[in-house]
């Protein structure tokens, strides 16, 4: 056994013996504390193997077991999980301030970009400054509607980009389409440019990188759950920079239009009587097209590309259902656990737009059944223009094609599997196959 090793062990060996004073300690002298219930951990590395591959997933069947909110220790942190819409107000909302703090992951704790990222820095001066920058010269809709143009540029490129698949008869791959045009009209808005080339190898290898960092920021680093081996880093400085999770919704949508026929089928119906048939769609369309925004937000719902929204960290003790919260607990809000709960949706696992037909809620943080944006004080600034995006990118793809899946296969064949990092993708990329209108 090698020096290292040996090291390692020993201080494992200490922290163990530290914890085990402490929960001794602790609990004599504070009999009447009270943690939420939750699964029995295991010596040193405590619940981090009952989170499996898709902890959003085994974080809801133990929620069944245990309740909506619940406690792990993932490692050496303790983690409060909350699984039901009532629950999700309370720390989004009702008590907001307390738990308004992020849990830093050490992937970007090594980049230094939680000193200064909006997502990441505590609520202080600075973070007002930001989100206030963000709110009045981004996204506020008048700021939104004056570049309405460059939305509607990077439409048409995406319509014609696409057109030239469909006079080839090849597939498209859906997720590398929307990332192309999402980040092209980002660089515009910013840079007054394109970053990327969408005929080029150069996007593919972009979206490719995007996604390697994704995963490396979603890989759970040992100092994450043992923080006092931050300093020995066992593996290496990681940097985090981009997200792909507008054209994610986007793949998770098609690919739900494409197994469910039906619904296809319904959505091109309502585009055509309210816009010319086979035309991109505008931004003053979508206000007339209510089934389009119902499969957005059905989507939304069974597919929310960060399940447990970004951690969050109690700033104090606190009381949350009658149990205690200590000050420094991780807590994560399992969104697509809410989004499965058949007390708040009907046949749950079922794609069905209709559910929001004639209803008020929406996904802009007053609604606690579906918060993909998270809500309260942190909820994401940019939805108004992911928002709006969405509905064009979908709208415009569905109107101006018909679509058939690449190699014949069958609807109920499209393989929906997830693979998650911090956004939740397709395991494999959606291939389909345009056909002009």
């Amino acid at each position: 056994m090698d020096l290292l090793t040996s090291s390692l062990l020993c201080l494992l060996f200490t922290w163990f013996l530290l914890q085990a004073f402490n929960s001794f300690r602790n609990g004599r002298k504070s009999s009447q504390r009270k943690l939420p219930p939750g699964p029995w951990p295991k010596p040193i590395v405590g619940n981090l193997f009952d989170l499996g591959d898709k902890p959003h997933r085994s974080l809801a069947k133990l929620a069944q077991i245990h309740g909506p909110v619940m406690s792990l220790k993932l490692g050496s942190i303790l983690t409060i999980v909350v699984s039901s819409e009532t629950t999700a107000k309370e720390i989004l909302q009702k008590q907001d301030l307390t738990f308004c703090n992020r849990t830093i992951v050490d992937a970007v704790r090594a980049s230094q970009h939680y000193e200064v990222g909006l997502p990441w820095i505590p609520v202080s001066p600075l973070w007002r400054t930001l989100r206030k920058v963000c709110k009045t010269h981004i996204f506020a809709s008048i700021k939104l509607d004056a570049n309405e143009y460059l939305r509607q540029n990077k439409i048409q490129e995406l319509i014609a980009n696409v057109g030239e698949s469909c006079l080839k008869g090849e597939a498209v791959n859906i997720g590398q389409v929307a990332f192309d045009t999402t980040i092209n009209l980002l660089s515009n808005t910013v840079f007054s440019m394109d970053l990327v080339d969408p005929n080029s190898s150069i996007a593919r290898e972009f979206k490719k990188t995007v996604r390697g960092m994704m995963d490396e920021v979603g890989t759970p680093n040992l100092a994450d759950f043992f923080p006092f081996l931050r300093k020995i880093d066992p593996q290496g400085v990681l940097f985090v920079a981009g997200t792909d999770t507008t054209s994610s919704t986007l793949e998770w949508a098609m690919a739900e239009l494409l197994q469910n026929p039906q619904v296809l089928l319904k959505a091109k119906k309502e585009l055509n009587q309210a816009i010319e048939k086979g035309k991109p769609i505008e931004e003053s369309d979508i206000n007339h097209l209510p089934y389009l925004q119902a499969i957005i937000k059905e989507t939304f719902r069974m597919h929310p590309v960060v399940p447990l929204l970004l951690p969050r960290r109690a700033g104090s003790d606190a009381e949350l259902c009658g149990f205690k919260v200590p000050k420094g607990s991780q807590v994560l809000v399992n969104v697509w656990a809410i989004g499965r709960d058949p007390s708040i949706w009907k046949n749950p696992n079922s794609f069905m737009p209709e559910r929001f037909l004639g209803s008020e809620i929406d996904v802009k943080g007053r609604d606690f059944g579906l918060i993909p944006f998270g809500a309260g004080r942190r909820i994401c600034p940019g939805l108004p223009l992911a928002n709006r995006m969405l509905h064009l990118m979908l709208g415009s793809l569905i109107n101006s094609f018909d679509w058939k899946l690449e190699g014949g296969i069958s609807p109920n064949e499209i393989n929906m599997e997830e693979k998650l990092a911090i956004t939740v993708q397709m395991a494999e990329p959606l291939q389909a196959i345009p056909v002009l209108v």
